[in-house]
C-alpha cells in the first residue's frame, strides 16, 4: 500500500490513521503514487500470470491500482478483490473500477480480522500492504484460511530503513525542526518486515509453507515537480507539517527539498527501492 508512513500500533489505530489524514493524502496523490509504484504493480501482475491464478485477493489495495491491473489481465474469466481498511481509498478504487468497467471489486475491512470465504482464492498478493497488522501471525493465518489448497502468496515489502535512504531522507532532514513520531523496530509500519527471518517465522507460524524471501532492488522515478508535494503530504514529515506554523513549514520545505538533491537528475527524482519479494504456498 504505502511508501512512507508513521506507525500506529494497533488495528484500531491503523483504521483511524488510514481513514484520516493519511488516507486522504493517498487519495490526493493517487496518480503520482501509482506512477512511482508501477514497477511493483508489474511484478505482481507477472506473478499472477505465472501462477495461472484466476481468483485473486489484493491485500492493502489502497486506491486499487494493482487490483485493477490484475483484473484487466484476468479478464472476464477471473476475479480480483481488493481489501483495505481505508474508506477514502476504497471509495476511489470502486469509482475507478466502475469508470473503466473493470472486473474488480473491493471490500473495506481489516484483512487481519475479516471473515473471508474459506478457500476462496488461489492467489493472494500485496504491494506494501501487509506490514501494518498489529498481530501478523493472526493476520496471515486468516489469509491462509482464505486461500485454497496449493494457493500462492506473493507480497512485496520494504527491507530496512538503512537499505532505503530515499524513504527516510525527509525525516532525517526535518528532525532538527520538527518533533516526529518514532519508528519502533518491528512495530506496524513501513519497515515492520525489515528482518527476513522474522517474516519467515511469521509465515511458518501462520501455516504457510514453501516460503521464499528474496531481496529485490527496483528502480523508481518521480517527476521532480511532484517532489515537494510528495514529502509535504505523505509520511511522518507530511503529516506533522500539516499542523506546523508557516515559518516552520517554510524552513522544513527548504531544508528537506535540499536534502533530496542527490536523488534529482534533471526533471526526475530517481531512487532504488530495496524490498523483499515474499512468496509462500498454502499446503
Amino acid at each position: 500500500m504505502t511508501m512512507d508512513t508513521t506507525t500506529p500500533q494497533t488495528g484500531n489505530d491503523q483504521a483511524a490513521f488510514w481513514n484520516g489524514r493519511a488516507g486522504r493524502a493517498w487519495v490526493d496523490e493517487q496518480q503520482v503514487l501509482d506512477a512511482v509504484l508501477q514497477p511493483f504493480e508489474d511484478l505482481l501482475v507477472e506473478a499472477v500470470v505465472a501462477a495461472s491464478a484466476q481468483r485473486v485477493l489484493d491485500v492493502g489495495c489502497g486506491t486499487g491500482g494493482t487490483t485493477l491491473a490484475i483484473a484487466r489481465r484476468l479478464g472476464a474469466t477471473g476475479r480480483c478483490i481488493g481489501v483495505d481498511v481505508s474508506e477514502p481509498m476504497i471509495a476511489v478504487a470502486r469509482a475507478r473500477a466502475e469508470s473503466e468497467g473493470a472486473p474488480a471489486s473491493f471490500v473495506c475491512a481489516d484483512a487481519q480480522r475479516h471473515a473471508f470465504e474459506p478457500a476462496s482464492f488461489d492467489m493472494i498478493v500485496s504491494r506494501f500492504g501487509v506490514m501494518f497488522f498489529d498481530d501478523p501471525v493472526v493476520a496471515f493465518a486468516n489469509l491462509r484460511r482464505a486461500a485454497s489448497k496449493d494457493a500462492r502468496l506473493h507480497a512485496i515489502t520494504w527491507r530496512s530503513a538503512a537499505d532505503n535512504p530515499f524513504m527516510t531522507t525527509a525525516e532525517r532532514a526535518a528532525a532538527p525542526l520538527l518533533t516526529l513520531p518514532p519508528r519502533p523496530p518491528g512495530a506496524p509500519g513501513q519497515f515492520a518486515f525489515a528482518d527476513r527471518q522474522r517474516v519467515a517465522s511469521i509465515l511458518e507460524e501462520s501455516g504457510w509453507t514453501g516460503i521464499d524471501i528474496q531481496p529485490i532492488d527496483v528502480a523508481c522515478t518521480l517527476p521532480e515537480k511532484e517532489l515537494v508535494g510528495y514529502f509535504t503530504r505523505l509520511g511522518p514529515v507530511g503529516l506533522v507539517l500539516q499542523d506546523a506554523d508557516e515559518r516552520t513549514r517554510a524552513r522544513v520545505i527548504a531544508t528537506v527539498r535540499a536534502a533530496f538533491d542527490p536523488f534529482v537528475q534533471a526533471s526526475e527524482v530517481r531512487f532504488s527501492a530495496a524490498c523483499w519479494s515474499v512468496s509462500a504456498a498454502a499446503a
